[in-house]
Formats: C-alpha cells, sequence, structure tokens
C-alpha cells in the first residue's frame, strides 16, 4: 500500500492562516469597495449637481435666452465662457456646458471642454441625444425638477455620469439647462487606487498578525505537542523496557500540561498492563500448549489410522470428529469385540472444552470396557449408566448410539441413549432416517433401563451416524443446516467409499456455514457391508466347556457339506477340541469366534478370543522321547495339532488372540 504523503502541524497551520487571510482580504476587498463606490458616486452626483445649480443661479437666464434666439456673443458671453472652463478645470469635470433642450437635438450656448478635442461645441452648434438624454434632459428642464444622474458610455465621449439643472430667466421661466459631465473612467481608477491601498494594508497587518499568532502557537502548541511526540517515539524505540523511566515535563499551565500529565499516567499504567499481560501471556502459552497435547491424547484416543482394519474386507469403515474447541466432548469408537463382531459408538458430552473432554474419556473407556467383555448393547448402556451417575457431582450427561455387528451374517444389535436417529441406505437406495426407540441419556437417572433393536446389514448396504453439531450447524444468518440437507448431501456423495462421503458431506456443511464460527463439534462415522475376500464363515461362540460340541459340530457341517475325506474331519475335531479346550480353561476370555474356509485345496481354522494374550506356538515342543513321568506337564496338546496340521500361526491384533491352522486335503 502506498504511503500517504503527511504535512507535519507548523506548515499546516501557517498555511492555515494564510488561507484565512487571503479569504479575509477576498470577501473585505470587494465590500469595501462597493462602500467606497457608492461613496464616489455620491460624492461626485452632489459636486456635479452642485456646479451645475451655481452656474445656473450665476448665469443671466434672460442674456441666454437671447443667445438662443439671435446667435450673436458678446463680451458677457465670453466672461461665462472663461467662467465654466475655470470651473471645468479647477473641478477636474469632463465637459461643463449650456444647451437648450430641442425636440430632437441639443442646441449648444456654451460648451467648456479641453481645447483641441473632439466633442466641443460652439454657440448655436447642436447634437444629438445620447443614452437616455432626451427623456431625462427634458424632465430636468422645469422648475424643481427631480434631480437624476444619467450614465452613458460611447466611442465619442467616453465613459460619462451627467447631471442636469434647469436654468430660469427672470420670469421664472426654464431657458436652458446648465450640464455637467464627469468621467466613470475617473471615478474607477480612484476607486482602484484605493483597493489597491486597502489590500496592501490589510495584507500587512494580517500577515504581521499571523506570523505573531503562529510563532505564539508554535510556542505554546507545537514546542509541547513536539516533546509528547519524541517521548513516543523513544518509548518506542526502546522496545517498552524502560517505561519506569519514562519523564516528559511539560508547563503551559493549560489541557497540554493536563495531555502531558495523562500521558504520564498512561505510561504508568502501560508498564503495570505489560507486567500483567506477561504473565498472563505466559500462562495462556502454558495452558495453550497444555490443551493441545491434551487435543493430541484425544485425538490419539479415537480410532484415526485408515483402513482400520486392512486385513478384513468385509466391510469399509470411516468416521472424522471436528471440535468447536481445543479439546471436544463429542467422540466416536469402533473395535472389535472378538473376530466377528464390531461394536460402533458414537456418543455426544454435554457442554464443550476441557470438562466435556474429561467427561468423554470416562465415558469411551467404560463403553469399550463393558463391549468387549460381551456384555450386549442393552446391558452395556445400562452398566455405564450407573457407573456415570457415582459421583457425577458437575450433572454432567452423554447422548450415546451404541451397535455390535456380528460381521459374518449383518446382523446388527443397537441401542439409543438420547442421541440423534441413524442413517441406513439400502443398496441401490437412497439413504434414508431409523427413527429407532431413544433411551435416557447415560448419567441422567441412575438404574434407568434402554430398549435393543436389530438392523440387518446386506452387503452393499450402509449405516451413518453421526452427532448433532452436523444438523445443528448455523449460518450467519442463524439458520440451521437441518436433517433434511444432511439426508440430500448423503445421496448425493453416496457413489464414493466411506471416507468420501463423509468428507463430502463436511464440505457441504463449511458451504452452508460460510464464515460463521462452528457452534458445536461435528462428529460422524459410517460403515458399508462388502462381501468377504476369504469367503470365510464365522460363528460367534461363548468359551465355555458346554460349548465343545457346538464348536465341533460347526466346522464338521462345513467340512461334511464340502466332501471332505473322513480322516481329515477327524483330525480337524482333534484340533478343535484342543484349541477350544484351551480356550475356556486359560485365556479367560469372554467372547470368542470360529472361522473356516476351504480354498484352493486347503481348510483354514481360524480361533479368535479377547483374552489375556498368549502364543501356544512360541511354548517349545515336549519331548517324545522321554516317558510321560518324565516330560514337563502340558504342551503336548498343541504339539499333536502341529503335527495334524499343516501350517499354525498366531498373531496378537486389536486385543484379540487370533489362532489360524491350515490343513491341505488330499487331491
Amino acid at each position: 500500500m502506498k504511503k500517504a504523503w503527511k504535512i507535519r502541524l507548523q506548515p499546516k497551520l501557517l498555511l492555515g492562516l494564510v488561507a484565512m487571510a487571503a479569504i479575509l482580504v477576498m470577501i473585505l476587498a470587494p465590500s469595501i469597495a462597493r462602500l467606497y463606490r457608492a461613496r464616489m458616486e455620491e460624492y461626485y452626483s452632489r459636486l456635479a449637481f452642485d456646479q451645475a445649480s451655481i452656474a445656473a443661479e450665476l448665469i443671466d437666464g434672460d442674456r441666454v435666452e437671447q443667445y438662443y434666439l439671435h446667435g450673436v456673443k458678446d463680451a458677457y458671453y465670453d466672461e461665462v465662457q472663461r467662467y465654466l472652463q475655470c470651473v471645468r478645470e479647477k473641478m477636474r469635470l469632463k465637459y461643463f456646458y449650456v444647451v437648450v433642450p430641442e425636440d430632437e437635438v441639443m442646441y449648444y450656448i456654451w460648451d467648456a471642454g479641453v481645447a483641441g478635442t473632439g466633442g466641443v461645441c460652439d454657440l448655436g452648434d447642436v447634437d444629438a441625444y445620447y443614452g437616455g438624454g432626451n427623456e431625462l434632459m427634458h424632465r430636468a428642464f422645469a422648475i424643481d425638477a427631480e434631480q437624476t444622474i444619467l450614465i452613458t458610455n460611447n466611442e465619442e465621449y467616453g465613459y460619462l455620469a451627467s447631471a442636469y439643472v434647469a436654468m430660469l430667466n427672470s420670469a421664472g421661466k426654464p431657458v436652458a439647462l446648465t450640464s455637467v459631465d464627469i468621467s466613470m473612467d475617473m471615478i474607477d481608477r480612484q476607486i482602484r487606487q484605493f483597493l489597491t491601498l486597502t489590500v496592501y494594508v490589510t495584507l500587512a497587518v494580517l500577515l504581521l498578525s499571523i506570523f505573531a499568532y503562529y510563532y505564539y502557537v508554535r510556542r505554546i502548541l507545537i514546542r509541547p505537542l513536539g516533546t509528547l511526540h519524541h517521548a513516543a517515539i523513544g518509548l518506542v524505540e526502546s522496545r517498552m523496557e524502560s517505561l519506569s523511566d519514562f519523564r516528559v515535563e511539560i508547563h503551559t499551565g493549560d489541557e497540554l500540561e493536563e495531555l502531558s500529565d495523562s500521558f504520564r499516567y498512561m505510561v504508568s499504567e502501560l508498564n503495570e498492563y505489560i507486567r500483567d499481560l506477561s504473565r498472563v501471556t505466559a500462562e495462556k502459552e502454558r495452558i495453550g500448549a497444555e490443551l493441545d497435547v491434551a487435543r493430541h491424547i484425544q485425538a490419539s484416543m479415537l480410532p484415526c489410522i485408515f483402513p482400520a482394519f486392512p486385513e478384513r474386507h468385509e466391510f469399509d469403515i470411516y468416521a472424522s470428529m471436528t471440535p468447536a474447541k481445543e479439546v471436544g466432548g463429542d467422540f466416536y469408537d469402533f473395535f472389535l469385540v472378538d473376530d466377528d463382531h464390531l461394536a460402533m459408538v458414537m456418543a455426544d458430552v454435554s457442554g464443550k472444552g476441557v470438562p466435556a473432554a474429561l467427561f468423554m474419556m470416562i465415558s469411551r473407556t467404560l463403553i469399550k470396557s463393558a463391549a468387549q467383555s460381551g456384555l450386549s448393547p442393552k446391558a452395556v448402556l445400562e452398566k455405564v449408566n450407573n457407573q456415570l451417575c457415582e459421583n457425577n457431582d458437575a450433572e454432567m450427561f452423554v447422548t450415546v448410539w451404541l451397535g455390535i455387528l456380528e460381521i459374518s451374517t449383518g446382523k446388527m444389535k443397537c441401542a439409543n441413549a438420547g442421541h440423534e436417529y441413524p442413517a441406513i441406505m439400502r443398496r441401490g437406495d437412497d439413504f434414508q432416517l431409523f427413527k429407532d426407540k431413544h433411551g435416557l441419556v447415560l448419567a441422567g437417572m441412575e438404574g434407568a433401563r434402554y430398549r435393543e433393536y436389530e438392523l440387518e446389514l446386506n452387503e452393499g448396504d450402509r449405516l451413518f451416524v453421526y452427532t448433532d453439531g452436523v444438523p445443528e450447524a448455523t449460518n450467519a444468518d442463524a439458520v440451521l443446516y437441518g436433517t433434511d440437507r444432511m439426508i440430500s448431501a448423503l445421496n448425493k456423495a453416496r457413489g464414493g467409499t466411506c471416507r468420501d462421503l463423509l468428507e463430502a458431506l463436511h464440505r457441504d456443511v463449511d458451504t452452508f456455514v460460510g464464515a460463521a464460527d462452528q457452534f458445536d463439534d461435528i462428529t460422524m462415522l459410517c460403515i458399508e457391508r462388502r462381501t468377504a475376500a476369504d469367503g470365510m464363515k464365522k460363528i460367534g461362540i461363548a468359551p465355555t466347556l458346554d460349548k465343545l460340541p457346538e464348536a465341533t459340530g460347526f466346522f464338521e457341517d462345513i467340512l461334511s457339506a464340502a466332501n471332505a475325506p473322513a480322516k481329515v474331519i477327524a483330525q480337524v475335531n482333534v484340533a478343535v477340541d484342543e484349541i477350544f479346550s484351551n480356550i475356556a480353561h486359560y485365556s479367560g476370555a469372554t467372547v470368542a469366534t470360529l472361522g473356516c474356509s476351504l480354498a484352493d485345496g486347503r481348510v483354514t481354522l481360524r480361533f479368535s478370543d479377547n483374552g489375556r494374550p498368549y502364543d501356544p506356538t512360541g511354548k517349545p515342543d515336549p519331548d517324545t522321547t522321554l516317558s510321560a513321568e518324565e516330560r514337563d506337564i502340558g504342551g503336548l496338546g498343541i504339539f499333536m495339532v502341529k503335527k495334524i496340521m499343516d501350517e499354525v500361526t498366531y498373531e496378537y491384533t486389536d486385543g484379540l488372540n487370533i489362532l489360524t491352522l491350515v490343513k491341505s486335503l488330499p487331491a
């Protein structure tokens, strides 16, 4: 940006005073000129009429009448001529003449003018009237006529002001007019001279006054302001490091001295404010750093690596959370309860900020712990509700939607504790809200009961859950985004992956909100059920010994349907008996998932449980060359499994023990 041109206060003040003087001269000069012109015109008019009246009284009217009738000069005529010439010269008149007004022309008796110049007439000469002279001279050719000046301007006589007075004979009858012409050019010249002198004098007085006032103002105003200016610059250049030593002394006994006192007081208060601000800034930076750590801790607590289960092809899942503050009260979660059950949580804690984030962490931990123990969604909510009600002095609460999906069948058990309705998209159809039955929010009342319902997700179906930060997003006009707009945006983006869907919805919300601040946390989760890539059939089963027949029957039915040899079925039964019994006896698991698939002439058995981590393949094989009394107790069963199966592998993933057995079928 181009820097504006600056003018200091001194030249501004000086220019202002000079401009004021110029304006005063411009205002005063025309006024003085008009006043002087009026006075001069009045003076010369009176002069013209006085001289014309004197001449009319002195000159013998009877003789004028004889000159008019006979046109013969005499000694008296010459004497009057000299008198008129003398008066004209003494009084600086342009013309002084005596005429008799006739109908069309003026008949000259005397005419006193400058010898040798044009326009001077002799006795008996006639001349045409000029300007409005005919009418005016005939009006003046009367006893006690009104005195009126005639102003004319022509090439022959110039710019004139003419006065006419009637000359009477002894009988009191008008016989001629004494006429006086005064040059208006002379009046204008005198006015210009006077105006020039007036302007010079006025300007001189004003300029002297201006400079005197300027130096006075400079001493009482500009210098003290300069002192304040340099003091302020000194503060900046010292980087506010010497505020306690700041001094500025101005003794003018007026508002500037008060301003100086205020400046010192301001610096003193600023010094105190900077000290307080430094303390507050340091504290704020510390709190900001802690909040940033809290934000990272909170983000790391939620599943944030996608794809979340790259080895699982039966489903696609994606979730996101955008907090309104540094930390949020919303949270989502998803985790494998066992190899065939996926739990999904969408929750919204009352309030915002750090208290909500702390309550969120507690709620998430309790919900995950209860769900991984094998409880149904209804039982999970009831247990966590009672736990949260204990010592809930802050009277906070959390809305929760919880669903547990049986991956192999697509059946999902769900429960809703006061949360938003989920949205479901059936394959090839649009998203629609599923208006489930709501229970009371968690931590709302101890002993609350919750309803459980079942959904079924087929291949290609999608489930979308969210917090109220989505439909209640508000733009600058205080208009809500709304559920209808949310469903419409979901349907427009349904062709992509779950991640594409959530990102498209988030962009639509951001576009709607515009420049308005984010009002609430925005949290979303979407899951799509797909076809299992390995074709493995699964069953969830309680890891107890009384379920052993059900476990062996599951594998035997699959192998029999595939026409597997009886020997292979028998070997599989031995392996299942050993592995399932160990899970039931020693793992401490609450849920187990069994899986079986046949492909490329191989049968794959998979055992998954949520018990304590234990790798049976890591134990050394027993020495079978020793007698039973000499060998260590244990290890023989897994050794038999290794001998029966072609491959035995173990891994611990997402809190699950996963043991995989592979057996080749005879050709």
